[in-house]
């Protein structure tokens, strides 16, 4: 089965700390708290019918770039997204220095 990938790029309002959020078609997570939403079954797609808040619980280095990963607070998924350069890099080596859940 060929995974259909969408970029989107509609800006969107963070339902974590209300932040608007100008979409650039790369993310889908709030670059200022680092939260987002379980929209996602394959990257990009908007398939998921959870829709619960995905919570930043930790941060991974991948190569040369950092990857956040994110837990489902309705379903407990845990997924990871690339980290975005208009991220908040303290709010990035914040959630690196918390031990994973």
């Amino acid at each position: 089965m060929a995974r259909k990938f969408q970029r989107r790029k509609e800006d969107f309002r963070c339902e974590h700390c209300g932040a608007w959020v100008q979409g650039d078609g790369y993310t889908n997570h709030c670059p200022h708290c680092l939260w987002s939403k379980h929209v996602d079954v394959y990257p990009g797609d908007r398939a998921a019918t959870c829709q619960g808040m995905m919570e930043p619980i930790g941060v991974e280095v991948r190569g040369d770039e950092y990857v956040i990963v994110h837990r489902c607070t309705r379903c407990g998924l845990v997924r990871r997204n690339r980290a975005a350069p208009n991220d908040d890099f303290e709010a990035l080596l914040r959630l690196a220095g918390r031990p994973l859940p």
